[in-house]
């Protein structure tokens, strides 16, 4: 059995294997999974530098049988020496041991390598894809170690049991995990999740959570969320408080980020996706990634280089970087405002080769960007002629991919080009563009970009262009009246709270004939979400 790609073997960033459970979580998550009984089967499915097993012993925890796997011969030296009794330390990958042990145990616990599908053998791609196929799970490409260990480790329970994992946050937003949340949703019928304000491991910008799980042949399938400042909180925590967790789980899996809110939050948006009262952004508008062009520093350029290699025939106008949009406009006079600061405000759009006759700039460009070895990136490399970039087309309006304070629509006044900085936002047949986009600023709206997308460390909240159609859209025609007055308010830096206040007034209580309360509560919610996002600055 070939062993798993480890961290001296790629650089930490690629792999979030390298970092080891610090002794304050693996402690409460002991607590949590042990409270008071001693005659229990425990498997560690990775156990690294053995945390959980030196723990076991300094606490003298009792157990009927105690399993160790750890594919890392040195990892593996350590474990063994620690002596445990009555205890059993494998050499081999967990997907291995997985689908071939006949044991079931009481117990799962450990911390597993955040690794990534490609660093995978094909023999591991293989193991970790029957995992899935064993619970009718389908497997991606895009899927992470821990994801496989979490399914693997719940096939390995008995009847009643439990498992315990410290796991990155995605596993309650991204995509790739969806049919994991629907499958933890219906296999577990207590689930715990507990979350910190701030990041456990800072190095990593990795936002993780506990993920405490418990079957026990019931009917019945409830969640709880709990957030603390930091890890060190733990040891005050009384685990009683999470016996019997109250949120009921929806089964139309949505994200988790849903559990950060109260029932009556929570009942309040599933109200409102049964009812369909409100449409969504993608009944109106079509969103796709920006231009990829395979090298944005050779591509996207200031002037001055434009005018160095007289490229003028080859520059188009882009808007490449959300800094260089104040408002929800982006007007030509922005754009110039941005060229004349020495802003990348230009795409080259190069034609092939043999069509570029007299120009002798643009070849010394493209020269450059030979020697530069452009041309041998991946995106470049797989053209039939490097230097032409393909899906070069303009949209209706600009939908910020990666934000900070709140995501941000803006209509293209400019027609600039944009870079995947950006999605392209291209209007429906009968849709009014500036009542379409005024129609967006507003807390339910908000609130629901901030569901459907994820978010990252240093605040930043990350939606993808299907997330974007997801996200609830009031439209109403006569939003068009207050599309000036937002842009106004935007460029004259107003708070965010003063704008939702004047247009949460138009397009949710005058337009959709919601209650004050309701929007209220919409606000709210909203502001829970981004404020929990942006603590982690």
């Amino acid at each position: 059995m070939k062993n798993m790609l480890l961290t001296k073997e790629a650089s930490k960033e690629k792999l979030r294997g390298g970092f080891y459970t610090p002794k304050e979580i693996a402690d409460f998550m002991l607590k949590w999974a042990v409270n008071g009984n001693n005659e229990m089967d425990i498997l560690e499915p990775s156990c690294g530098d053995g945390i959980f097993l030196q723990l076991i012993q300094e606490n003298n925890i009792q157990y009927s049988s105690l399993t160790a796997i750890e594919f890392d011969e040195i990892e593996y030296e350590k474990s063994l020496n620690i002596g445990l009794e009555n205890s059993t330390i494998i050499n081999d990958d967990f997907h291995n041991y997985c689908l071939n042990t006949e044991d079931r145990f009481d117990l799962i616990i450990g911390n597993p390598p955040y690794i990534r599908y490609q660093y995978f053998s094909k023999e591991q791609q293989g193991l970790a894809s029957q995992i899935f196929t064993n619970v009718d799970l389908k497997y991606s490409k895009l899927t992470n170690a821990w994801v496989s260990f979490v399914v693997g480790s719940s096939q390995l329970l008995k009847e009643q049991g439990k498992i315990a994992f410290v796991l990155p946050a995605e596993v309650l937003q991204v995509s790739y995990a969806k049919q994991l949340r629907e499958f933890l949703a219906h296999f577990y019928n207590k689930i715990n999740i507990v979350s910190f304000e701030k990041l456990v491991f800072p190095e990593i910008q990795q936002e993780v959570v506990l993920l405490l799980c418990e079957k026990n042949e019931t009917n019945s399938h409830k969640i709880e969320h709990l957030e603390l400042k930091n890890a060190s909180e733990l040891k005050n925590l009384d685990i009683s408080k999470l016996e019997n967790p109250q949120k009921r789980i929806d089964f139309k899996s949505n994200k988790w980020t849903f559990y950060f809110l109260e029932q009556e939050e929570i009942d309040f948006l599933e109200k409102l996706q049964k009812s369909k009262k409100v449409p969504k952004f993608g009944n109106y508008a079509d969103v796709e990634v920006g231009i990829t062009t395979g090298s944005n520093p050779f591509f996207t350029v200031p002037l001055s280089t434009v005018q160095f290699y007289n490229l003028e025939k080859y520059a188009k106008p882009l808007v490449g970087r959300s800094v260089q949009v104040p408002s929800l406009i982006f007007t030509e006079k922005d754009w110039l405002k941005n060229r004349d600061s020495e802003a990348r405000t230009h795409l080259l759009s190069f034609p092939k080769m043999k069509d570029l006759n007299g120009s002798i700039g643009a070849r010394d460009y493209l020269e450059f960007g030979v020697e530069q070895e452009i041309n041998k990136g991946y995106k470049c490399g797989i053209r039939e002629e490097w230097q032409i970039i393909p899906s070069q087309k303009l949209s209706d309006a600009l939908f910020i991919r990666r934000n900070h304070l709140y995501p941000k629509l803006i209509i293209n006044e400019a027609n600039a080009y944009t870079t995947d900085t950006m999605h392209r936002v291209n209007i429906k047949n009968d849709t009014n563009l500036k009542a379409f986009t005024a129609s967006y600023y507003n807390s339910l709206s908000f609130a629901f970009a901030e569901i459907s997308g994820r978010s990252h460390g240093g605040g930043v909240l990350e939606l993808m262009p299907s997330e974007v159609e997801n996200i609830m859209l009031p439209y109403h025609e006569s939003n068009e009246e207050i599309v000036g007055k937002i842009d106004k308010m935007i460029r004259s830096n107003k708070s965010i709270d003063e704008i939702l206040e004047f247009t949460n007034k138009k397009i949710l209580i005058d337009n959709y004939k919601f209650s004050k309360e309701e929007v209220d509560l919409a606000d709210r919610i909203w502001k829970k979400l981004s404020k929990r996002r942006l603590n982690r600055d």
